[in-house]
């Protein structure tokens, strides 16, 4: 029984596809530059030849040609998983897409502007392509709706209707309940932090298998220092800008958005260029990590004590999965907390999930790769309700 799960962006298509009665992938790919001549698309890590892509459908096309050319069949495909950013308050779950579901998600376009539609495009165009499947869409903000009204609440005037989202929510879904395996406990029981840190990065709190906190709000630009987002800051400085320098709401929007971050404390939104700075002596790059591991220092202590106890931090994405320093950092000084890791954990390179905290320490701290498109699938199999065979 195989899953295909698209991630349609603005001008791409990523595309997996997965066997669910192995938990195995079977093929994975991009398409890239929909719209532009120099668009490409690589099938399983091989570049196929194109001439660019018009659009998601020209895009979608030649991904279903390549499949039949190079394999494998898609003849065994039982269901299509989308993974949508926003969902608002009207989806606490995946849903099985039909036409109101499609018209809700375009409703919600003006609280992900970049993405929704992307993603609501790429779903379009994958059901004229497989109409007789069923398609779900699974919503980054879903794991999120079970923030207690304390966690979502903005103290704003009560007509603007905005609340905290939160983001990530498929990564951690996924990385929160390998943690309680790796631990050996019921999900239900476990409490853990889960720290996404990629060029996007997030922070979130699950107690028993359900969010109770979560840095990003209602859009992605909140909480931790990102490659090219602020994070969090005074509102206060939104107005203090555009009176100081005449930049325009939208225009300040844009910098905070793409060009702050680690990019704007150290003119590199890359870690390991970052690093390189740091090495190098550069003050300003050395700065930028301070602030950045600073900041989730600060959320990790936050969200101890909203979960009262805490059985696990995880650290995932690029950043979390490949960077021992900033592991190290992030945690530096929290002993008393019962947080500490083994030096030599941390730096020894593996690609699979692992301990890197001290034995007998408090708080396990894992490194857990991430696996958002499994989630999907999975997912997607549970809300199209198609059956699978259990894992071997």
């Amino acid at each position: 029984m195989h899953v295909l799960v698209l991630n349609s962006g603005s001008s791409s298509i990523k595309y997996q596809l997965l066997d669910m009665d192995t938990r195995s992938r079977l093929a994975t790919g991009l398409v890239d530059r929909i719209g532009e001549s120099s668009g490409h698309l690589v099938h399983n890590g091989e570049a196929v030849g194109a001439d660019g892509f018009a659009d998601h459908e020209a895009g979608l096309r030649a991904v279903l040609d390549t499949f039949a050319a190079r394999g494998p069949a898609l003849d065994r495909v039982v269901a299509v998983g989308h993974r949508v950013v926003h969902g608002g308050s009207r989806f606490e779950r995946a849903e099985l897409v039909d036409d109101e579901v499609e018209a809700a998600i375009e409703e919600l376009i003006p609280l992900a502007p970049l993405h929704n539609p992307a993603n609501l495009e790429g779903i379009r165009v994958a059901r004229r392509a497989f109409p007789t499947l069923p398609h779900v869409a699974v919503f980054d903000t879903a794991f999120h709706q079970t923030l207690p009204p304390a966690a979502y609440t903005y103290a704003v005037p009560a007509e603007w209707d905005v609340r905290k989202y939160g983001f990530h929510g498929t990564s951690a879904a996924y990385v929160s309940r390998k943690a309680a395996e790796l631990l050996g406990r019921s999900y239900e029981e476990v409490n853990t932090i889960v720290l996404h840190l990629g060029n996007g990065a997030s922070a979130t709190a699950v107690r028993g298998g359900r969010s109770v906190d979560t840095s990003m709000g209602l859009t992605p630009l909140a909480g931790l220092v990102m490659g090219t987002r602020s994070g969090d800051l005074d509102p206060g400085v939104l107005p203090y800008v555009a009176r100081l320098t005449g930049l325009t709401l939208d225009e300040i929007d844009s910098a905070l958005n793409r060009e702050s971050g680690l990019r704007g404390l150290a003119g590199a939104n890359d870690l390991r260029e970052v690093w390189r700075k740091v090495d190098d002596g550069d003050r300003d790059a050395r700065l930028a990590m301070d602030v950045y591991t600073h900041r989730i220092r600060g959320y990790i202590g936050n969200y101890y004590a909203v979960l009262g106890h805490v059985d696990a931090i995880v650290f995932t994405a690029g950043v979390g999965e490949n960077d021992p320093r900033t592991r190290e950092l992030s945690l530096t000084g929290l002993d008393r907390l019962g947080i500490t890791i083994d030096p030599a954990r941390n730096t020894a390179h593996s690609a699979r999930a692992r301990t890197i905290s001290k034995d007998g320490s408090e708080v396990t701290v894992l490194v857990i790769p991430t696996d958002e498109e499994l989630e999907i699938a999975e997912q997607t199999v549970d809300t199209a309700d198609v059956g699978r065979t259990p894992p071997h």
